[in-house]
């Protein structure tokens, strides 16, 4: 996009922040006039002092392994290490992941014995070896209050110091707490260190490598259609594209690379796989291939990294009208791997991009602008860039305009909208593989290792994890395997705990979860019985149904014995007898 084509958007500023299929929940961020902060372009900036801005903000071809980015994670136990991006045991860990294993097994299984001994060892690992995972998992049993008492205070405190040993999804669980009680400073600063990781783990191309989150229900009933096309190499539809692919059928060769590239309709991610479906795809004359197979050759993905091929690949793939390419061939200019480094010629590529409404492209520019890279330096130009290409859905553009909400650089510093953006990127990071291992379990049938596995998940502040874990206590009951303080979760432990679940859900904005969380005060289940409570959260949900339950002057007023109506109906609000 040229200098002149980004003032255009100078007045764009709605823009939804969930544009894309991964987040569950529409939210929009309305920027007025005043929140474009006017700064001057010059080297007093704060954003030369700040080294959050000094990182590779065009993402790239390093990207780390998904062990090293979530330490602790349990991504060993949940794939098979041919699969894993590191070759790497750390042996240190053994035991660790064999307690883990155990509660695993036990949650599935509704084995409250063997959870009780490997709760035992987890606390004997963090209260005695002093080890950050354990401590995180400890966290999470206290939080969930299984097979230990549930404390709040000592769930913070073990994610706490797990955080300071490094533990990812521990910081995680402590920003989403931070934020739940609008405690910004603080979780601004997790959430900005979580959201680099996450970007980190992006790649060049226009799409996105992370797992979309599928929400099982919708309402009270099993979302049939979108389980259908998460099956992987069960799904009916997936066997007959892979007999098209193998019959030579060159769209549906594409497919099948970009499936095993990314990871998508509940395959795992195969690089091997997807190089060869691509190069036959190329060979049937498939020209979308192009664009990836530049990137494969760019990261090294199943193949030995060369950037001369990479470079060819992807001026192929301009060459055939897929423009989103320019940008994995700017980028090589600006790092200058392959071609000599050239910024002039790099923006020119990411010109062309975004001229032809490619997110990447203006997101490049607004990289370009933001840093003074082969342009004069202009943080106003940056923003617009930045807003157009959040706009066309462009993640790491919402990393930017987090950064420029936290810094006061381009946008007038604002706390509580950094800490929203933030989350959001950060929720794109690798811990994001539970919701897959999740949804796994979930089509097995394993429902009590599907349970643990969103348990987790909500605990970090996921919303989509917090309905599907609550939907799961509410659908299958006993067979949900719940654990409780001393064992298989009582009615009453499990009613708390999918009213817990619900409400944080309700939280985020999940509607269902707020019509849940108001029958459950009508009727006292999982908390005491508030009319004043059920009416509130009706009433801001949908005020035609609460106007129902007020069908008479009597009902209406003992149900707001405990809640003044006034305070919730919009004036001049008449209920009729």
């Amino acid at each position: 996009m040229s200098r002149s084509s980004c003032h255009l958007f100078l007045f764009l500023l709605l823009f939804s922040l969930f544009p894309f299929p991964l987040l569950a929940r529409p939210f929009v961020l309305v920027l007025s006039q005043d929140d474009l902060k006017d700064v001057q372009n010059d080297d007093a900036s704060p954003l030369d002092s700040d080294s959050s801005w000094d990182d590779d903000d065009f993402g790239g071809t390093h990207v780390k392994p998904d062990d090293e980015l979530d330490p602790g994670s349990w991504r060993r136990l949940f794939e098979p290490p041919t699969t894993l991006l590191s070759p790497s045991h750390d042996t240190s860990l053994d035991s660790y992941y064999a307690a883990v294993h155990k509660i695993i097994s036990a949650s599935n299984n509704g084995d409250a014995r063997l959870m009780e001994e490997a709760a035992a060892e987890i606390e004997t690992a963090a209260n005695t070896d002093g080890d950050p995972h354990a401590r995180s998992v400890l966290g999470f049993l206290y939080g969930m209050g299984m097979m230990r008492e549930r404390n709040k205070a000592k769930a913070f405190l073990n994610h706490y110091f797990a955080a300071e040993g490094g533990n990812a999804q521990s910081k995680m669980a402590l920003a989403y707490t931070y934020s739940r009680q609008d405690m910004h400073e603080k979780a601004v600063k997790l959430y900005a260190e979580l959201a680099e990781i996450a970007v980190n783990s992006f790649l060049i191309s226009k799409d996105s490598p992370v797992i979309e989150p599928i929400r099982i229900h919708n309402g009270a009933e099993e979302n049939k259609e979108a389980l259908k096309k998460s099956r992987g190499e069960d799904d009916e539809d997936f066997q007959i594209l892979e007999y098209q692919a193998q019959k030579g059928n060159a769209g549906a060769m594409y497919k099948m690379g970009l499936f095993y590239y990314f990871g998508l309709r509940g395959l795992r991610r195969d690089h091997t796989k997807a190089l060869m479906w691509f190069l036959k795809a190329v060979d049937k004359g498939e020209p979308r291939s192009l664009e990836l197979l530049g990137e494969i050759y760019a990261r090294g993905a199943g193949v030995e990294r060369n950037y001369t091929k990479a470079l060819e690949w992807l001026s192929l793939a301009s060459e055939h009208g897929l423009y989103s390419a320019y940008n994995g061939m700017g980028y090589l200019h600006v790092k200058g791997y392959g071609v000599e480094k050239n910024y002039t010629k790099a923006k020119e590529y990411f010109d062309k991009a975004a001229d032809n409404e490619d997110a990447g492209g203006h997101y490049n520019l607004g990289v370009m602008y933001l840093k003074g890279i082969g342009v004069k330096r202009d943080v106003k130009i940056a923003c617009k860039c930045f807003i157009v290409a959040a706009n066309a859905g462009q993640p790491k553009a919402f990393y930017q305009l987090a950064k420029m909400f936290h810094t006061g650089v381009g946008l007038k510093k604002n706390l509580p909208m950094a800490t929203a953006l933030y989350k959001l990127v950060a929720e794109r990071g690798p811990w994001s593989s539970l919701s897959r291992w999740a949804l796994e379990s979930y089509l097995k049938g394993d429902m009590g290792k599907a349970f643990l596995l969103y348990s987790r998940m909500a605990e970090l502040g996921y919303e989509i994890a917090q309905s599907n874990a609550a939907w799961i206590l509410d659908k299958y009951g006993e067979r949900s395997m719940c654990m409780g303080e001393s064992g298989v979760c009582t009615d009453a432990e499990r009613h708390q705990r999918a009213h817990s679940l619900w409400w944080q859900a309700s939280e985020q904005g999940n509607e269902h979860a707020a019509l849940l969380i108001g029958d459950a005060y009508y009727y006292g289940r999982g908390t005491v019985r508030d009319y004043g409570v059920q009416l509130k959260l009706t009433y801001m949900q949908n005020p035609n149904r609460m106007l129902k339950l007020c069908s008479t002057w009597d009902t209406c007023m003992s149900m707001a014995k405990d809640f003044l109506l006034t305070s919730i109906l919009p004036s001049g609000t008449m209920i009729r007898h």
